[in-house]
């Protein structure tokens, strides 16, 4: 099956404190976005990868693409207001309705090849495959007059991209209305009724939104590179 890639990253990166998104801020002698582009690319040169970012930084990002010489072909898409409506602006960008289609957080670089894969493999047979990871901390949760109660932690996921779909599947889904209950694709998918598969992600692919999860990127690629 013809395999795509919507790597989002629409936001303004505010929380990270710099005048420039997170996306696009080097980490590695490179910014972010290629280090993402680059695993999926590496994992197989033939998924058709989509760039869904700002329509006002198409200029900013191919000014990059020549200062970093970064050549991995890619299909620029503008991103909306909300992560949802970004989602949708690539899945239309795509005008096939057979294959499968991975959507990732442009600011998780460091998502493992094995991962793509599962999540690939999984979806062509169950129609979609969720990323989570188990949680290492113990939870609990707060009630509205500020008192909590402990959970069995083993119940529970963290949830990561790769959210990988058949495409024919999540392009229905995402023919909904928005809604503030959808806080990623998963719940989209969810919304038509339809039960979502989890697969193992891994604990690296960590979202980059601060200054702190970047010096740990940096310390990651250090490791990598020795």
């Amino acid at each position: 099956m013809k395999k795509y890639a919507l790597i989002v990253a629409g936001g303004s990166g505010t929380r990270m404190g710099s005048p420039i998104a997170k996306q696009y801020l080097p980490i590695g002698k490179k910014p972010v976005l290629m280090h993402t582009l680059e695993k999926f690319h590496e994992f197989d040169p033939e998924v058709s990868l989509r760039l869904v970012i700002p329509g006002s930084d198409f200029d900013y990002w191919r000014s990059l693409c020549q200062e970093y010489s970064f050549s991995i072909p890619h299909q620029l898409v503008a991103g909306g207001q909300t992560r949802f409506q970004s989602v949708r602006n690539g899945l239309q960008s795509i005008s096939e309705t057979a294959g499968l289609v991975a959507i990732h957080d442009g600011v998780r670089p460091f998502v493992e090849a094995s991962v793509i894969h599962q999540s690939f493999q999984t979806a062509a047979l169950t129609g979609s495959a969720i990323a989570v990871v188990e949680l290492k901390d113990s939870i609990r949760k707060v009630e509205p007059l500020g008192a909590s109660i402990f959970q069995n932690r083993s119940e529970f996921r963290l949830v990561q991209t790769p959210q990988t779909f058949r495409l024919d599947k999540i392009k229905e889904a995402f023919q909904t209305q928005e809604s503030t209950a959808f806080t990623d694709d998963a719940t989209v998918y969810e919304h038509q009724g339809w039960q979502v598969s989890l697969i193992p992600g891994n604990l690296e692919n960590i979202k980059l939104t601060t200054q702190e999860d970047l010096m740990f990127a940096e310390f990651l690629l250090g490791k990598k590179s020795h």
